[in-house]
């Protein structure tokens, strides 16, 4: 290579450098609504009420006492999932609207309430795979547009939107593509308002490692944790079979602890799987290492970044998952990330509901770093 092509080739790199780097534009007023939340999930998302996604079902799933719980118990905002697959339906129905005016009186009464609001795109695996399907993502641009545009209207402060839960693209460069055109029809539609970006696959911090930041200064990048899932998920039966089995795996990790486990795993290298949990040193340094590897993502990369779902399953010994959600929280606030608990009431709740009342967790509430109302 000649010595002018490799100046030109040496400037080149650096102005592209020089522009993924630029600050985010993304105002601080915003990013200090985004600093304690929690997840309404099973609510316009992930529905198993046997009422479905009915009006019924909305106005009694989580009412304004739920709301006014997590208000005094210290949370700054609510991630509020939504599956658009039932609007889209409706919409072919013609009742869309009265879909829309159960989603409005949702935010509403959430923003009454003073909190801020992310309205997460969180369909089934069904609906991400169409998103492989080009005229797909299309259609699904338009859909953005119409909701975007309709609560664009509402505080731009407090209200922000996740372009996709969990996207389930394993090609990262495809999923780019596809994110691009959503959050640019987004942008049509709300010039104001915050849009929170996430990784592909999982949402996991690997997949936001992977990312390129948008051409949209006004992003915030978000990220799941839930690292390792064979101790924030055991005894699920969801995810890897081989998790309903385990029962009692402690954190931090402990060697004696993960061989007695495994002992109850019926295929040998799931047996190894747990064997490895229990040598690999899990502790509030091993998830400093993970959290700290996205706080330098985004300072490479001159960008926010919020944690939007950690937690542990209920299945858990609890003083083994309040001490994991404790460590997670100290190190997210440790680099100024802010987060949002997965979830309020169900199976990895802040919030225990019975009767249709809910009742704090003191313990789970003091790992947060929040006070009992």
């Amino acid at each position: 290579m000649r010595q002018g092509t490799i100046f030109v080739f040496a400037f080149l790199m650096a102005f592209v450098s020089a522009m993924q780097a630029q600050s985010s534009s993304v105002p601080s007023s915003r990013r200090a609504h985004l600093q304690h939340g929690v997840n309404l999930s099973a609510w316009f998302a992930q529905v198993y009420d046997p009422k479905g996604y009915t009006k019924e079902h909305f106005e009694s799933w989580t009412n304004s006492a739920d709301i006014a719980l997590i208000k005094s118990a210290g949370f700054d905002h609510v991630r509020l999932s939504v599956n658009p697959q039932p609007i889209i339906d409706a919409s072919r129905r013609g009742e869309s609207e009265q879909y829309f005016g159960s989603l409005d009186a949702a935010m509403k009464m959430i923003m009454d309430a003073g909190l801020a609001v992310e309205l997460d795109m969180h369909p089934d695996s069904d609906f991400k795979e169409r998103l492989n399907q080009n005229d797909f993502v299309e259609r699904f641009a338009d859909f953005w547009r119409t909701v975007a545009k309709r609560y664009s209207s509402y505080d731009p402060e407090r209200v922000f939107f996740e372009i996709l839960n969990e996207p389930e693209m394993h090609d990262p460069y495809r999923w780019y593509g596809v994110e691009t055109k959503l959050a640019a029809a987004i942008r049509q539609a709300a010039p104001a308002n915050t849009i929170l970006a996430p990784g592909a696959s999982w949402d996991d911090d690997n997949d936001l490692l992977f990312l390129e930041p948008l051409r949209d200064a006004n992003v915030i990048y978000v990220f799941h944790f839930y690292e390792p899932h064979i101790f924030t998920h055991q005894g699920a039966t969801w995810g890897a079979f081989y998790w309903r089995w385990l029962k009692d795996l402690h954190y931090p990790s402990d060697p004696k602890n993960a061989a007695e486990v495994s002992a109850a795993i019926p295929e040998a290298a799931h047996r190894l799987d747990v064997i490895r949990y229990g040598q690999d040193h899990w502790d509030a340094s091993r998830i400093e290492a993970e959290i700290n590897a996205v706080a330098d993502w985004a300072k490479q990369n001159g960008v926010p970044v919020v944690c939007n779902e950690f937690g542990v399953f209920r299945h858990t010994q609890p003083q083994d998952r309040n001490a994991w959600i404790r460590d997670t929280r100290v190190s997210l606030e440790k680099h100024n990330i802010g987060w949002a608990m997965w979830d309020y009431s169900d199976n990895f709740g802040v919030a225990i509901k019975k009767d249709g009342k809910a009742t704090l967790d003191p313990k789970t509430v003091s790992a947060l770093g929040l006070k009992m109302p």
